[in-house]
């Protein structure tokens, strides 16, 4: 297999054109190829198919490597980026288990691109939508293969506990912002979908639901739209909600003190339970919300449980095939697996 990659990436795709795998079809024919060729491999040298999967990705990843470093150290995109997609398709079909192979994939794919939205688009808006978004088309079939896809390499990224640098913050694979959705995390651009099935795949894998540098925490982005419905709620709207509140301890507004300084409150005043019952007092009022998740209650001892193991699972990159591990009932389990509330 070594031999032949070898001999193929030196005396036959050296000598194709710069774009030849620009079009979605070229890289589909290149993957068909690369199949057929992993399957005799693995008959002919009596390996298993994903050794001979693994042994392709490896040395698409030397040769896209060897190449960068001719160029001192810059990605030559065109036909020897495209390669890595190819690669990703392929370490895909053949569900390639070796965690430290597609780890390196990814990191690849990250040092070139600084996203993942290759891997993320496709998922959330379906294989047509990145096109008009970004300028190219989704390497996989439809949007079922996209989301399959995205659940592999959330699982290897999190075995693999991988975390990439971007402006001095730290991001998880699932975090990293997605540039053509303006740098907003994936679950953010999933909650203004109002994509509930997405989001709670997002926020099993452990997906941060926090303010990021596009606007304020998305649980409030989820309450200004439903402001917007007059009491006739969406389905889908009101499910990422009620996700996304069991993923947090409690709501937390976004409060600007200098506005309401002139009415010369205490200094620990509530200011979460004054904005809450003012701006969603409606939403409130049709129990989308629960009292004790908003700051006008206590919030229950059972779900500060959750959070708190949760967020110590997810420290150590064991969410969500960690809980599975834990002495409890399945009851408790699914409940921390936020399949239940």
């Amino acid at each position: 297999m070594d031999s032949f990659m070898e001999y193929y990436f030196e005396g036959v795709f050296s000598n194709l054109d710069r774009d030849c795998l620009n079009e979605r079809f070229k890289r589909r024919e290149l993957v068909e190829y690369f199949n057929t060729v992993i399957a005799g491999c693995a008959r002919g040298q009596n390996h298993s198919d994903n050794t001979s999967c693994k042994n392709f990705v490896i040395s698409a990843l030397r040769y896209h490597n060897n190449c960068k470093s001719k160029n001192g150290d810059v990605c030559l995109m065109g036909k020897y980026h495209n390669l890595l997609y190819v690669a990703m398709k392929l370490a895909f079909d053949w569900s390639l288990q070796d965690n430290g192979v597609v780890a390196a994939l990814l990191d690849e794919l990250y040092a070139c691109e600084r996203t993942f939205e290759r891997i993320f688009l496709g998922a959330i808006f379906g294989t047509s939508a990145p096109y008009f978004l970004a300028g190219w088309k989704s390497d996989f079939m439809d949007k079922e293969e996209n989301v399959h896809a995205l659940v592999f390499f959330l699982d290897h990224a999190t075995n693999a506990n991988l975390e990439y640098e971007e402006n001095g913050k730290t991001y998880r694979f699932i975090d990293v912002p997605l540039e053509s959705c303006g740098h907003a995390s994936p679950v953010r651009v999933v909650i203004q979908m109002g994509a509930s099935e997405m989001l709670m795949i997002l926020l099993r894998f452990g997906a941060r639901i926090t303010s990021d540098v596009v606007s304020t925490n998305p649980i409030e982005s989820i309450l200004d739209r439903l402001n917007e419905y007059n009491r006739k709620y969406p389905y889908e709207l009101v499910s990422c909600l009620k996700l996304a509140m069991r993923a947090v301890p409690t709501i937390t507004l976004s409060v600007d003190k200098e506005v309401l300084k002139h009415l010369e409150l205490p200094d620990d005043y509530n200011y979460q339970r004054k904005l809450m019952l003012e701006k969603y007092g409606d939403i409130l009022t049709d129990h989308l919300v629960p009292a004790s998740r908003c700051g006008l209650k206590p919030v229950e001892l059972k779900h500060l449980s959750r959070c708190k193991i949760r967020q110590i699972l997810w420290s150590n990159f064991e969410l969500p095939f960690g809980i599975q591990k834990l002495p409890i009932p399945m009851s408790l389990k699914r409940y921390l697996d936020l399949c239940e509330d």
